[in-house]
């Protein structure tokens, strides 16, 4: 299996940091990491502008970071609601996509893009889910993404109450107050019986 040789021109999660030579494979050099900037060739020609240029690409790495620092400091504690149907056990009815959470933050206030947003696994149930909005390769900040079926259910949930737990004892309560109903409407009517 052939391998491409790149020099990386930022740091690349899982792959290494600005400088280093790493070996691809050439549909992810091709199709992601050269369209994007992200790395070079890595031909004597291109080491070489490299060494001569590493000084001016570091610098534009560091503005770009510490850009990247001012809004996470700004946007520290994020949290994000989205409203999705469910069924009565709290699954969803398909699943919320890094599409949906990105478009929910830019409602909030926070223009990204759905490459930005990190999932660890699919958000299928309603409740509170983390997830990472990844500002620069170096800086990322924590989201969370709170998917309910109403406005109401997503107070509830960010409150920290439990949302089933909270809807069975309001069934329990609803049931003794019609058993009370029952009893008191039984006995009224033995009243009324026994004055007849």
């Amino acid at each position: 299996m052939s391998q491409t040789a790149l020099i990386l021109l930022q740091r690349v999660e899982h792959l290494g940091q600005m400088g280093d030579l790493v070996h691809v494979k050439p549909g992810y050099a091709r199709n992601f990491l050269l369209p994007q900037a992200k790395a070079m060739r890595a031909t004597v020609a291109n080491k070489k502008r490299f060494e001569t240029e590493r000084a001016q690409l570091e610098a534009q790495n560091l503005k770009k970071r510490e850009e990247a620092e001012r809004l996470a400091e700004r946007m520290h504690e994020l949290s994000v609601v989205i409203i999705r149907q469910a069924g009565d056990s709290g699954s969803l009815y398909g699943s919320v996509s890094t599409r949906d959470i990105a478009a929910a933050a830019t409602e909030a206030g926070l223009t990204i893009s759905r490459q930005q947003v990190v999932l660890a696994h699919p958000i299928k149930h309603l409740g509170l889910t983390e997830a990472r909005i990844v500002l620069h390769p170096e800086v990322s900040i924590p989201l969370t993404v709170n998917v309910a079926r109403s406005g109401e259910e997503a107070e509830r949930q960010a409150r920290g109450e439990a949302i089933g737990e909270q809807d069975e004892d309001e069934n329990i309560l609803g049931e003794l107050q019609a058993e009370n109903a029952a009893e008191e409407a039984a006995a009224e009517a033995a009243e009324a019986s026994e004055e007849a």
